[in-house]
């Protein structure tokens, strides 16, 4: 257990970060199923709305450092060639 003053606040910092972090990825996962919903329906104006909201949050989430630049961009690549492989999708 920690014993000075400054490691017991560092602890107290970590663990309130650690939510934060824990509450952006969660919050990130659920856009991303947001996503995957609009794909199954087909909704073109549902679908952009989705990718919208989905790229926000990973562009978001990357900017804090919670996740990688690198993989914020195979994140998005991977979502806009799901846009494109959908056939002409109907309104």
């Amino acid at each position: 257990m920690a014993h000075s003053k400054s490691a017991k606040k560092r602890i107290r910092q970590s663990e309130v970060k650690r939510l934060h972090n824990r509450s952006m990825k969660s919050a990130l996962r659920t856009a991303m199923k947001k996503f995957a919903a609009a794909v199954a329906a087909g909704n073109t104006d549902l679908l952009a709305a989705a990718y919208k909201e989905v790229q926000k949050s990973i562009d978001k989430t990357a900017s804090k450092g919670i996740i990688r630049k690198g993989t914020a961009d195979r994140m998005k690549s991977r979502l806009s060639s799901k846009i494109a492989a959908k056939p002409a999708a109907k309104k």
